[in-house]
């Protein structure tokens, strides 16, 4: 991640290394930081990846659909999402103004059985040591 600074004019650009990548460089697998806490609530789940209506999920939510997920088993799908931010490794790391925020891609178990690649988000918020979900899309 490429970071600037300084004071005035100047202006000293450097390079930030998350230690995901570290680990990703030194070739060891890199898990989401305590997954098994990873916060998934009906509003991110039932109120926007499944929801058609929503601006912002509209897509994600006939994608799903697609799949066998319904906004009114949600539960069904945030038990999925645990399950992937489990399995698979962690793709990419950013540090945002509210915290890390962390890619994983891999196969999703869905309802109808035909596993299908999905690129999830999550973040630790600055100060909290738990990963909440963000958002999930088809990976292709």
């Amino acid at each position: 991640m490429l970071l600037s600074g300084g004071l005035g004019k100047l202006r000293v650009w450097y390079y930030w290394r998350s230690p995901a990548s570290d680990a990703r460089a030194k070739g060891m697998p890199v898990r989401l930081p305590n997954g098994e806490m990873a916060v998934i609530t009906r509003e991110k789940t039932a109120g926007y990846a499944l929801l058609e209506t929503h601006p912002g999920g509209g897509s994600k939510a006939r994608f799903f659909k697609g799949f066998g997920f319904h906004p009114d088993r949600w539960e069904g799908f945030a038990a999925a999402l645990r399950q992937h931010c489990l399995q698979h490794e962690v793709l990419a790391t950013e540090t945002t103004a509210w915290g890390v925020q962390y890619v994983i891609v891999g196969a999703l178990e869905t309802p109808d059985g035909r596993n299908t690649q999905v690129r999830s988000v999550w973040q630790i918020d600055h100060g909290a040591d738990y990963p909440r979900f963000i958002t999930a899309r088809p990976a292709h």
